[in-house]
């Protein structure tokens, strides 16, 4: 089976053109399940697995993954069944026969004004990671841009002048965003003290030089939350969900909104005008005579 997951990899990545993130999330789940057929199964053979084998797997899941996890791992298997059918590897899907889980309802977390201004201020000192790291909030937030987004981009993919950003998203679906004047700023100093680097050079380095991961900005992020006084366990996609609820907050058009996160669907975007309904209930409960409750 590890051969035929060596495959389907080649086809996502050369036939279907996805992204390293994406394709490596695939072989990741169907690892998982081919560890699993070999340890608790002592099935090998793909011809060999049926629905109920997937059954049996999904029950495990249960006990230790979120119903949207689940989810995932069961549409990666479904694909790759999906692909040996196609060959003429296997004459049915299993996957076809099992149901996706119904994915739990959740409100993204986000930062308020104030706390992302703290977060973004705690870096003041003028060395070139803390420059680095205020860039990198300042950039997130602006933005809001996924971080694997963010750790993509090159030098040349930021217009300081024009103040716009090419951003390649998932798919490769690259679209254009603004980058406001303080991440323009934030940026200029820590690209002033790096040398000007070449357009075609990495806009975030590690310490070693290298281009920055996502896992290193995630944990920074942690650092900076610390530093700030900040006790949430926040993300760098919370900075993208506060960059979408502030903006939906301050008046901006839901598919405004759409285009600068590049969601392909609008029922995307539209879990935001949650927050935003939920955080004016909070409001008006409080401050309004009629809805407070008598002792």
């Amino acid at each position: 089976m590890k051969e035929l997951i060596a495959r389907f990899e080649n086809h996502l990545r050369v036939e279907r053109n996805l992204s390293a993130h994406t394709c490596n999330a695939y072989v990741r789940d169907l690892e998982a399940f081919r560890l699993f057929l070999e340890e608790e199964v002592g099935r090998r053979r793909v011809e060999d697995i049926d629905h109920l084998v997937l059954r049996r797997y999904l029950a495990r899941l249960h006990k230790t993954h979120r119903k949207s996890s689940i989810g995932r791992k069961l549409a990666a298997i479904r694909t790759f069944f999906r692909y040996l059918l196609r060959e003429g590897l296997i004459d049915k899907n299993p996957g076809e026969l099992i149901a996706t889980p119904r994915q739990e309802k959740y409100l993204p977390k986000t930062l308020s004004v104030d706390e992302s201004y703290a977060l973004i201020e705690t870096q003041q000192r003028g060395d070139l990671l803390s420059l680095r790291d205020r860039a990198i909030v300042e950039v997130l937030y602006s933005c809001g841009l996924r971080v694997s987004e963010l750790t993509g981009l090159n030098v040349g993919s930021i217009d300081l002048e024009e103040g716009l950003a090419r951003v390649l998203g998932k798919g490769r679906k690259e679209r254009i965003v603004p980058v406001g004047s303080q991440a323009r700023n934030a940026l200029a100093r820590y690209l002033a003290e790096r040398g000007d680097p070449a357009f075609d050079a990495p806009l975030f380095l590690n310490h070693r030089g290298g281009r920055l991961t996502p896992r290193s900005v995630q944990r920074h992020l942690k650092r900076q939350l610390l530093q700030a006084g900040i006790l949430k366990d926040a993300t760098p996609h919370a900075l993208r969900h506060s960059f979408a609820t502030h903006l939906l907050d301050g008046g901006a058009d839901l598919r405004a909104i759409q285009e600068l996160l590049g969601h392909s669907s609008l029922s995307t975007t539209q879990k935001y005008t949650q927050v935003s309904v939920d955080r004016l209930m909070e409001v008006y409960d409080k401050a309004h005579p009629r809805s407070r409750k008598k002792d």
